[in-house]
């Protein structure tokens, strides 16, 4: 009787999970209008603090990143650890056949629907941020897992609310939610935070263009069946090396990885001597950050914000490659990667096709530069709620969108 009472609380939280990712972004929408009273970051549903968006595009280097290996503290104390949420998170964690609960949400992910990237990799915690001046982000230490059990157990308990009560659902129907509190004080929770690039491939004219990501749901455990602007990548160590907690301190060294991973198809497993990764041996970390000096390549932080759904963190950029630039070193531009397919204009040739974003545009085949026009209409359009993007990259758009004399000139 135990297995049979066991099998069907899987069978339960597996068809919660089926139900949120079918819903992902209706859900998204739904948990933003939980927060009425926090600010928005680009019009998007995605939340932040007033000293989140700085007035006018940031240079890359002009927010500096500080580690704080020291005791973390919310008003001087310290920060309560996840086992806080244990007791309001029973409710999405599935019996296992030994009649106890799983001790995670990603414990049962991992027995019970486990997508294809799912590791317990070292990831830097987001303890405070500003981007206002004086402009700066501290860092500490969390793991992967450690960073999205809270959130992700979260987007569970909404979307098995959603399915009882639909639209009406309220904060006092979330008792794990209502724990968590405000999802803008990191100190609460151990802050996952990414790097979220719209990438723009400006020509001679002026004129700009850039690329989307279609997140497969069967590969990734975050914002499967969303659209996104690209590349997209936590803020992480390339190894669980402790010297490389130091080394990899960097968020442009981030976003060049992913450069190479989400454009180009490479492998996130990089050689290493010591658990560190040469950059400067590195010819494609080399030229683009050469590009960065010259002028051909600039890099602006616009904000910063808070998912509502899962309470995932990301820094939003935008960088701007001069067309040649763009053109050599994303010739090999792949139609599939680890994450998803790779959204490009109608009309490229050959390899994988799939679904439209709603103006012709289609999975990428590659082999050519990206063609879906930086303009009003396209951003007016995707950013409009007719298109599942990412909150993220809803806000990154406008923000670009509303910067682009400084940006594009």
């Amino acid at each position: 009787m135990g297995t049979e009472v066991a099998a069907e609380s899987a069978r339960r939280w597996r068809d919660v999970r089926a139900l949120l990712t079918a819903n992902r972004y209706e859900l998204g929408r739904v948990a933003a209008r939980l927060y009425p009273g926090l600010p928005r970051a680009g019009s998007a549903d995605l939340l932040c603090r007033e000293e989140w968006l700085p007035p006018a595009p940031l240079a890359l280097d002009d927010l500096p990143v500080t580690w704080d290996a020291g005791p973390l503290g919310d008003g001087g104390g310290t920060v309560p650890p996840t086992s806080r949420y244990d007791g309001a998170s029973a409710q999405v964690r599935p019996l296992r056949p030994d009649g106890g609960r799983y001790a995670s949400y990603t414990d049962a992910v991992g027995a019970l629907d486990r997508p294809a990237l799912f590791e317990n990799r070292p990831c830097y915690r987001l303890l405070d941020a500003r981007l206002a001046a004086p402009a700066g982000l501290r860092i500490g230490e969390t793991s992967y897992f450690e960073g999205i059990d809270l959130g992700h157990a979260v987007a569970h308990e909404l979307a098995a609310a959603w399915r009882r009560s639909g639209d009406a659902v309220r904060m006092t129907d979330l008792p794990l939610r209502a724990l968590a509190g405000d999802p803008c004080a990191l100190a609460r929770r151990p802050a996952l935070v990414a790097v979220t690039t719209l990438t723009l491939r400006r020509d001679a004219a002026g004129g700009a263009s850039f690329v989307l990501h279609w997140r497969d749901p069967a590969k990734v455990n975050h914002g499967g069946g969303l659209y996104q602007v690209m590349p997209v990548g936590l803020f992480q160590p390339v190894t669980e090396a402790a010297a490389a907690l130091g080394h990899d301190l960097s968020l442009w060294k981030s976003m060049a990885r992913e450069f190479s991973e989400e454009f180009l198809g490479t492998p996130e497993d990089y050689q290493t001597s010591g658990g560190l990764l040469d950059y400067e041996g590195w010819p494609f970390y080399r030229r683009l950050t050469a590009a960065r000096r010259e002028g051909r390549l600039a890099v602006h932080c616009l904000g910063l914000g808070v998912d509502p759904l899962t309470f995932a963190t990301d820094v939003l950029a935008v960088a701007v490659f001069d067309a040649p630039l763009f053109d050599a070193e994303f010739a090999g531009l792949v139609a599939l990667n680890a994450e998803g397919r790779v959204i490009t204009r109608d009309g490229d040739g050959g390899g994988t096709r799939g679904g439209s974003t709603g103006d012709g545009t289609r999975a990428g085949a590659g082999g050519g530069p990206a063609g879906i026009p930086f303009t009003a209409e396209t951003v007016a359009r995707l950013t409009g709620g007719l298109e599942p993007l990412q909150a993220s990259g809803t806000a990154v758009l406008n923000l670009a969108w509303e910067h682009r004399a400084q940006l594009l000139g």
